[in-house]
């Protein structure tokens, strides 16, 4: 039961938290980071993609651990990465790692993440001794791989070995409220469906659904969500807005940056089209996997503006898509509109979703667990447009089948084992577990913290203008730009965007602290003077601003981007358009 697993997380193990579809997974996970929170601890969340961390509100794996495009890792990575004082600062906080749909994760990946920690926690302890939550059902869609391996899951890894967890596998289910549907979905899981579960599927075959909206279309392929995106945006009888990526750096790392990303050369975008964000920009109020409608565009700049399936409204402006090499330099950078129409979209990235209908089309299942994932998102079979059903459909691995009964086993010796503690001892070890992560135990202080928690949900607006303040309070205390970034726990790229915004904001804010030397003002000053009298139209974005690219090369790579920007801060000549 959910109160048992929740029991022995507030103990302080690892743990494996499992159990089919709808079993309220995160919704358990939810209940516990509230726990922690309301202590003064913050767990780290990552999840394989971004729709999936998108439900606990937090990051890729890739993202967090700077994995870039690579499957495993090496030494001499490793050592790149210890070399940069934001993961240093990132990794010094980290107590809790929390892995969501943990199917999706290969077996490199999960070693990777063991090497990283035991490397920057210099502590030779599975994961660097910090404590692991894992959550997610093998017999849903398993990691990506174009080549066949014997080895598919992270539980195959001697890493997952060596963790030690106590299993937690979920029974009640929470999100169907339809027994014909749960039957199925058993039945799948049991890799025994009925002819009366083919029947019941048959009758839903393009089924015209009781709604006044369109459906979620979820489809097994790319290529058709890619046609049924563009089909739907055709049918807006609108003023299409084209927007173009541009980029700066070699023209092979941008390639590999479109191959390693859902960022698009071009996107066109028209008023009510409906769209998913791509990319994580916490201060702005989104992640990738955000979904919502465009709006309205921009009178003056054109730039879209989206409400999210929150409720907020977010005006977008082109992001930034960066590679960097080994000495954590950047060599390449796409600039972006970080959004792509979302009609449909792959089962895949609907993993953790719930929808309240949705149109699925299985005739070209290729993947054991598609079918189960897909009908799993809805919680009544009348919620059900079936497109189309093949052979493939409705099978699950043979070896997740094979193993399930091991998993309840161990599940239930953790069950057996925490009901044998007292709830007087159970509350002395919740009370260690606690301290041991420096959070706080005092009843009052934890209220006065579950009050502020439950604020923060009820107005929680996103707006960025709390981050950037956050910024403002520590621009006193901190010499250097290296440290504030250190101390806001980002990187330095993302505090000199926001001390652009906030000299925008506060014309008066003395920042001259972190003013770059005479020399490189002047080397900058030159080259932009140069430029303006060049007069190259290439040379300046469309609202007549000098681009960074064309100044970077200018000074024959003499200052960095970074220090370009900074330049930037402290006179108002250098940025004006022409």
């Amino acid at each position: 039961m959910q109160n048992t697993a929740l029991n022995i997380l507030k103990s302080g193990n690892n743990v494996f938290l499992t159990g089919s579809a709808g079993t309220g997974k995160t919704y358990l996970l939810n209940q516990f980071i509230t726990y922690l929170k309301s202590r003064k601890i913050i767990p780290t969340i990552v999840a394989p993609t971004g729709i999936a961390a998108s439900h606990l509100q937090g990051q890729t794996i890739h993202s967090f651990f700077s994995l870039g495009i690579r499957d495993f890792v090496d030494d001499y990575f490793i050592e790149s990465l210890l070399e940069k004082k934001y993961m240093q600062t990132r990794f010094s906080k980290l107590k809790i790692l929390m892995i969501d749909e943990i199917s999706m994760v290969s077996p490199e990946i999960f070693s990777s993440i063991d090497k990283i920690l035991r490397a920057f926690k210099e502590y030779n302890k599975p994961f660097g001794g910090v404590q692991v939550v894992l959550s997610g059902d093998f017999f849903q869609l398993p990691p990506i791989s174009k080549t066949y391996k014997k080895e598919r899951f992270a539980w195959q890894s001697h890493a997952w070995k060596e963790l030690a967890l106590k299993t937690c596998y979920l029974e009640k289910k929470f999100r169907q409220d339809d027994n014909q549907l749960i039957t199925i979905l058993d039945e799948i899981r049991s890799a025994q469906v009925s002819q009366n579960s083919y029947d019941i599927l048959n009758s839903r075959h393009e089924k015209i659904l009781n709604i006044n909206f369109q459906p979620t279309k979820l489809y097994t392929h790319n290529i058709d969500v890619d046609r049924i995106n563009k089909e739907e945006l055709s049918k807006i009888d609108s003023k299409p807005y084209l927007f173009t990526y541009k980029s700066e750096g070699n023209t092979k790392s941008c390639e590999k940056i479109f191959k390693s990303s859902l960022v698009l050369e071009e996107l066109t975008l028209k008023k009510d089209a409906v769209v998913m964000f791509i990319k994580n920009n916490h201060e702005k109020g989104y992640i990738n996997g955000t979904t919502g409608v465009i709006i309205d565009f921009d009178k003056y700049s054109n730039l879209p503006i989206v409400k999210t399936s929150y409720g907020t409204t977010i005006k977008l402006d082109f992001e930034d898509w960066s590679m960097e090499d080994e000495r954590g330099n950047i060599v390449a950078t796409v600039s972006q509109i970080p959004l792509k129409l979302a009609w449909a979209i792959t089962i895949h990235k609907s993993q953790g979703m719930t929808l309240d209908c949705a149109e699925i089309d299985l005739s070209k299942t290729f993947e054991v667990g598609q079918g189960y994932v897909a009908l799993s998102r809805i919680k009544n079979i009348d919620g059900l447009r079936l497109m189309g059903l093949n052979d493939t459909a409705l099978s699950v691995d043979p070896l997740i089948l094979h193993i399930d009964s091991r998993i309840k086993q161990a599940s239930k010796r953790a069950s057996d084992e925490i009901s044998t503690v007292s709830d007087e001892e159970l509350e002395d070890i919740f009370l260690a577990y606690i301290q041991s992560l420096g959070g706080i135990t005092n009843k009052t202080e934890i209220e006065e913290e579950e009050k502020n928690l439950k604020a923060e949900k009820k107005f929680m607006v996103k707006d960025s203008e709390s981050t950037y303040v956050k910024t403002k309070n520590l621009i006193e205390t901190s010499a250097t730009i290296e440290e504030l970034a250190k101390n806001r726990a980002m990187s330095k790229g993302t505090i000199i965007n926001h001390l652009s915004s906030l000299k925008e904001r506060y014309p008066d804010l003395n920042l001259d602290k972190f003013k770059p030397k005479e020399d490189a003002l002047k080397l900058i000053q030159n080259a932009i003077v140069k430029l303006k009298a060049k007069n190259a139209k290439e040379d300046f974005s469309d609202n007549g601003q000098l681009r960074l690219k064309p100044i970077f090369e200018a000074l024959d790579t003499q200052v960095e981007y970074d220090d370009i920007k900074i330049a930037l801060l402290f006179n108002t000549e250098l940025t004006l358009p022409l």
